[in-house]
């Protein structure tokens, strides 16, 4: 059944394709970062690379029928990114010092790491041994409707989040079971719904309103 929350299908983006020019040293780079190895598997004169970034839920897929090198500004999203500086560092791997947005006027980008480490202005970059460029971006709190990076601590916070939207809904609400309502709610955030619309929808899913959230 496909999942839908206000009449739209969700398509979500899982997979890009990486083009390198020796997958088995591609694969070796990748996994030295830490990264997850989801697949590797041969077919009739073909061969499926697939590896995940800790934490990701988008992968990457080894290609060699692309130009090497011509994957270019991938994003990164980390919490610390002088911690992901370091643990780089330690892998072998050449990244730049920070730099950070200088605004709309004036250099697009300053050395350094932003003044006021707000969210999206902080960056380092690093090349794979192909030439792929990898930007590395400090997120803290995510825009209005981004969406949620379910680390372990937003999500136990997260959880009582949702604890508190459910106790105030369940004293007037239809006989239901906590763990509809906690999945809904919880699916609604991380869709990038404010509280008051995730316990909204939350509650249209237990009052059974037409509103189906896969779970």
């Amino acid at each position: 059944m496909s999942t839908q929350l206000n009449g739209h299908v969700d398509t979500k983006l899982e997979v890009i394709t990486i083009p390198v020019s020796d997958i088995d040293r591609a694969k070796k780079f990748y996994e030295g970062l830490g990264w997850r190895l989801d697949a590797d598997f041969t077919g009739e004169g073909w061969r499926g690379v697939q590896l995940t970034p800790p934490g990701s839920p988008c992968s990457i897929h080894l290609g060699t029928t692309g130009v090497p090198g011509t994957a270019q500004g991938l994003f990164l999203v980390v919490d610390d990114i002088e911690a992901a500086r370091a643990e780089l560092g330690k892998q072998g791997v050449e990244v730049s010092e920070p730099f950070h947005f200088g605004g709309l006027s004036g250099p697009r980008f300053l050395p350094g790491l932003d003044p006021k480490r707000g969210s999206y202005q902080s960056y380092a970059s690093f090349k794979d041994p192909d030439g792929n460029g990898w930007l590395l971006q400090e997120v803290g709190a995510r825009f209005p409707g981004r969406g949620l990076s379910l680390d372990l601590a937003t999500l136990t916070d997260l959880l009582r989040e949702t604890e508190k939207h459910h106790g105030q809904y369940e004293p007037t609400a239809p006989k239901h079971h906590w763990s509809g309502w906690y999945a809904a709610y919880i699916v609604a955030r991380e869709r990038g719904r404010t509280e008051e619309d995730a316990a909204r929808e939350a509650a249209l899913h237990i009052e059974g309103s037409g509103t189906t959230v896969s779970v």
